[in-house]
């Protein structure tokens, strides 16, 4: 049966990260990989996450199954930390993951379980496995205009345009921070007008907050995402643990559903069986760091403190990279840098410049121009700089 498989599309990311390590030319810099890297290029573990490790080693006695849709204390953690202490225990229902993706597609699917005709609406640009699951699971989707490459910041009339022909029980995906690809953030002001014109149509928001704490702060990432739970009777939240906390490969997501409480409980089983029949009990390893990092006042101040050093120090290298392309090009049409927030930025070159770039510097990124700025250090920024002015962006 196997003769009947064909191939399936390549995934640009892999195969930039085989270019990147098959170029042997000294002073190559990587841009393309999602994920975050200090000064000397590595993803380091954090002192906090190593901390909470060695307290598990030292006081675990079973590995035993947890429950199905994840341990409440997980669940209690993170519905602080996204929705804050005061956040409705009465409405919410919650699902740990497989990673943020695993809570991506959770949302899609408990979406698509409550309303088998919704449809599904994507920013464009957004994060490519958002099209690529609602694709696969054949779920309908259409998209609405975010970003203004002119101007490189969001296109707010036009979203708020397209997102005028949404339906009632429709799921409207929106990034709560640090926007993937673009790095360009809805402000405040905007996400009320968001929830406004929800609210009225009925629609369903169905935020993915994979960056929470890399913008603006932990508390100031969250905070459209709060907005909007504050005001919206029904809300999805997928949160991923693997940026903020680097635990990228424990594989640590947290679906959120916001309802009514008549419909919690129901909500909740229903989470529970999604998880049955998708992989039947989450990984809870990292789960459990997280859980002991965020309730252990020593442990979070120190992740605090430490993801802050790591924010701090994209904003910085953001500001690097700003001031040298004034100083190369005498003009401020690269000042967006800057304003953006998160690991991404989008920089506007062509594909056929960002290939100029990488034959002729040896800089790789996206074909769209991503680029992830944590994948800069203070040395290779000038490196960018000049291969962007020489390539014409």
């Amino acid at each position: 049966m196997f003769e009947t498989l064909t191939p399936q599309a390549p995934d640009k990311i892999l195969q930039l990260i085989g270019l990147f390590n098959a170029d042997p030319r000294p002073g190559k810099v990587d841009l393309g990989v999602g994920v975050y890297k200090n000064a000397e290029g590595v993803t380091p573990v954090m002192r906090a996450v190593r901390a909470a490790e060695k307290l598990i080693w030292d006081t675990e006695t079973t590995k035993t199954y947890t429950q199905m849709a994840g341990e409440p204390a997980f669940h209690a953690a993170m519905a602080e930390l996204v929705l804050g202490k005061d956040y409705p225990k009465d409405r919410l229902a919650a699902l740990q993951t497989v990673g943020g993706t695993g809570a991506v597609r959770m949302a899609f699917e408990i979406g698509r379980m409550a309303n088998p005709g919704t449809t599904v609406w994507v920013c464009d640009p957004t994060w490519p496995n958002h099209l690529t699951i609602l694709d696969f699971m054949k779920l309908p989707r259409k998209g609405y205009r975010y970003f203004d490459a002119a101007t490189r910041s969001v296109a707010f009339d036009a979203m708020i345009e397209d997102l005028q022909a949404v339906q009632k029980g429709d799921l409207v995906l929106l990034h709560g921070c640090c926007h993937n690809p673009t790095g360009a953030n809805l402000t405040l002001e905007q996400w009320a007008a968001v929830a406004d014109l929800l609210a009225q149509k009925g629609a369903v928001p169905m935020i993915d907050l994979a960056y929470q704490g890399f913008g603006d702060g932990l508390e100031e990432d969250a905070a459209g995402t709060r907005l909007i739970a504050s005001r919206l009777p029904e809300v999805l939240i997928a949160s991923s643990c693997s940026k903020n906390f680097g635990i990228y490969r424990e594989r640590t997501g947290c679906l959120l559903v916001l309802g009514d409480t008549a419909t919690r409980a129901v909500t909740q089983n229903t989470l529970g069986f999604l998880n049955r029949q998708t992989y039947s009990f989450a990984p809870d390893h990292g789960a459990r760091v997280v859980t002991t990092v965020l309730t252990d006042p020593a442990l979070r101040k120190e992740w605090e403190e430490e993801l802050e050093e790591v924010r701090t120090g994209m904003l910085s290298l953001r500001g690097q990279l700003a001031d040298e392309l004034r100083r190369l090009t005498n003009s401020d049409r690269f000042d967006f840098l800057a304003r953006h927030r998160g690991m991404f930025s989008r920089l506007g070159a062509t594909p056929a410049q960002v290939e100029t770039m990488r034959a002729d510097s040896a800089v790789y990124m996206v074909g769209d121009s991503r680029m992830n700025i944590a994948g800069l250090n203070t040395n290779s920024v000038p490196v960018l700089a000049r291969a962007i002015v020489k390539a014409g962006v």
